[in-house]
This record gives C-alpha cells, structure tokens and sequence, in this order.
C-alpha cells in the first residue's frame, strides 16, 4: 500500500467512527506517550488536544503556537499508533485562508486523517469569532485541499459560540450550517453539555455531533441516548495530569513527602509500553 492508500483507509475508517448514538470517544492526547497510553486503554482512534500540546511544547494555546512545532509533534504521535490520529489545528495556523490550505497538506504529510478548525479569533482587539463567511471560507480551503490530495480527511468544524459567549442555540446552528456546506464533515459545540441544548443541537445540525466533556458533565451514555456521534475530552486530561505535577512538587518541595507520587506509571511498564510503539 502507498502512503496515500494508507491514508485514505484510515480516513474512511476514523469517518465511520461518527456514529450519532453510539459516539466515538477521545480521550485526547498531547505527546507521543500520552497517545500510546490511550491506544494502549483500547482507544479506537485519537484526536490532539491543542492547548496540550501547546504547554508541551513551552507556548500558551490559542493561535500561539508555530505550525511547524505543532506538526512535528503531531508527526511524533502518528508514528507511535496504529490507530486514526486527527489533529487539533486552531484556527488553521494560517492569517489567511489560502495558509490553511497549507496546514492541512502538512497535516495530511503527518500521517493524521482528520482536523479541528476553529471559528476563535484571538489577539488584542479581535472580536470573540470569525465572520461566518470568512470561517466558511477556511474550511472550504481545508477541504479542497485534502480533496485534492485524495484523502477524505474529516474536517471538524468547531464553534465557539458557547464557549466565548458569542451566542446561544440560533447563532450556533446558523454557523454550523454555514461551515457544513463549506465542507465540513461534523461540528464541534464545546461550552455546553446541558442535555436540552445538546438535544437541540442534535437536531438542528445536519451531521455529526461533537461535545466537549470534564468534570461534572454528563455520562458517555447520557450523551450517546441525546445522539452525540463524538466526544472529546479536550484538555482536560493534560490539565490533570499537570495538576499531579504541581500538587506532587509542592509535597515533594514543602513536607518532603511523597503520598502525591502513588499510582503512578511504573516505570518498567512504561518502557515498555514506549518500546512496542509504531
């Protein structure tokens, strides 16, 4: 099989996870280790977190960070699983939309078969969103460009009007009917998981329905019975483990103790673990 082949058979069959009702979940990763403990944990596919990654790799998330490092390191990850890999890519890495384009051929070049582009806008005196038409434009761009490359890349379209506070439940589906018809294959919704409101959003969208789940949010089942087809953990999970960090450094640092350390990762296992990847 080609590279291209290759590809195009884990992209049609990370597109046939995005089942509404029986969702595909993603326990999303931030480096080449966190990736094969979750494919380890019998993940059926991964997805990036890109603030995850982004504090990995010394930068803050929201459009800060070079594409160049954030593909590297997703590049670092597809080459340690066998599963479909999709990648957190912002806004596109790109000022205009013609460098989305740009990002998903170096996606694609990666070895990951599905992305996340976001309608945020970020810097001093940007409003919260991209104009609809704009944004549609940029995943037009991305489409087009896996298209041409033969490769059915999955093109998740995020709106980040809950999230910013940019909008409610009209606003939302407005957007995600523009950025569908642009070429995306799904939506992403993070902010809510208030059932009424997933159920609407269930409804409303016309295609597969990606929510963004932490503490206190409902059940993978909960969400599946409102017909999800996606969720993701998000950041969630690198926060956390950031979160042992500091907790165990402040033990280690103040009482000299080391209670915070137990249940961690053997080390033999681990090794382990990175030994058989790829």
């Amino acid at each position: 099989m080609t590279d291209t082949e290759q590809l195009r058979a884990s992209a049609l069959a990370f597109r046939d996870l995005h089942v509404p009702g029986r969702p595909l979940v993603l326990a999303n990763a931030w480096d080449a280790v966190s990736a094969r403990i979750v494919e380890e944990e019998g993940a059926a596919a991964l997805a990036t977190t890109s603030a995850g990654l982004a504090w990995a790799l010394g930068a803050a998330d929201g459009d800060r960070l070079d594409r160049d490092d954030a593909l590297a390191a997703v590049a670092r990850i597809t080459a340690v699983v066998r599963v479909p890999v999709s990648a957190d890519i912002e806004s596109g890495y790109a000022s205009e939309a013609e460098g989305v384009g740009d990002t998903v051929r170096a996606v694609l070049a990666a070895g990951a078969v599905g992305v996340n582009i976001e309608d945020a806008l970020y810097g001093e005196g940007a409003g919260p969103l991209r104009p609809v038409a704009e944004q549609a434009e940029r995943v037009a761009v991305a489409r087009a460009a896996a298209d041409a490359a033969e490769v059915p890349l999955f093109v998740n379209a995020r709106v980040d009007t809950f999230l910013r506070g940019a909008g409610g439940l009209g606003e939302t589906l407005e957007r995600a009917a523009a950025f569908l018809a642009a070429g995306a294959d799904g939506v992403f919704v993070p902010g809510t998981t208030d059932p009424a409101t997933v159920k609407a959003l269930v409804e409303g969208i016309d295609g597969p329905l990606n929510i963004l789940v932490g503490p206190g949010a409902p059940s993978v089942a909960e969400l599946a019975a409102l017909g999800v087809a996606r969720i993701s953990a998000g950041s969630s999970m690198a926060a956390a483990a950031h979160g042992l960090v500091r907790r165990a450094a402040r033990e280690l640092l103040g009482t000299g103790t080391y209670e915070n350390l137990t249940g961690g990762f053997d080390y033999a296992g681990l090794n382990a673990l990175m030994g058989r990847a790829g």
